[in-house]
């Protein structure tokens, strides 16, 4: 089973489109948080018909509209702030923060967990936990300063048999 993982959207409706036109044929599709406004929800639930699974991240203010909007779609679930679940028995969880999703990979409870956050591509192995940090699909990155440089934007798509995450661009 092939699952596109994305993060930080930030409303960039342009990258989105694009990474879901490229992920089309995946069987699912996880949402490490940040989306930002809640209109995403519907661009993604129109665009991707099989299951979407989202949690939050410190950017999505509104919460309860993310939510709300997710009601329409039958296979859109927000979890929250985690998620955990099994794909093709493979273990996964779902956070969007670096730092927490490392710790989890640390726990080897799961076989992959997923991140977001700090705008930083990453795929490694933390003990035999597969850590995969799609990178920043609006294509940004910041600096403490809040000083903008522009980055790859990116996604991951993940193949449960091969145990493998290939990183994919949206130009």
């Amino acid at each position: 089973m092939r699952i596109a993982i994305l993060s930080d959207i930030h409303d960039n409706v342009w990258k989105l489109a694009g990474a879901l036109e490229a992920a089309a044929d995946a069987g699912a599709l996880i949402c490490c948080g940040d989306l930002c406004s809640p209109f995403i929800v519907h661009q993604m639930a129109r665009a991707f018909s099989n299951p979407i699974h989202i949690v939050f991240g410190n950017n999505d203010g509104d919460r309860f509209r993310i939510a709300l909007n997710a009601r329409n779609y039958a296979h859109v679930r927000v979890h929250g702030e985690f998620f955990q679940g099994e794909f093709d028995g493979k273990r996964f969880a779902v956070h969007h923060f670096d730092n927490v999703g490392r710790e989890i990979a640390r726990s080897g409870e799961f076989d992959v967990v997923c991140f977001g956050h700090n705008h930083v591509y990453e795929v490694c192995r933390i003990g035999r936990t597969l850590a995969i940090n799609p990178g920043p699909l609006m294509g940004a990155t910041f600096a403490p300063d809040g000083t903008r440089t522009d980055v790859a934007s990116t996604f991951v798509i993940y193949d449960t048999a091969a145990d493998s995450a290939i990183r994919n661009e949206v130009r």
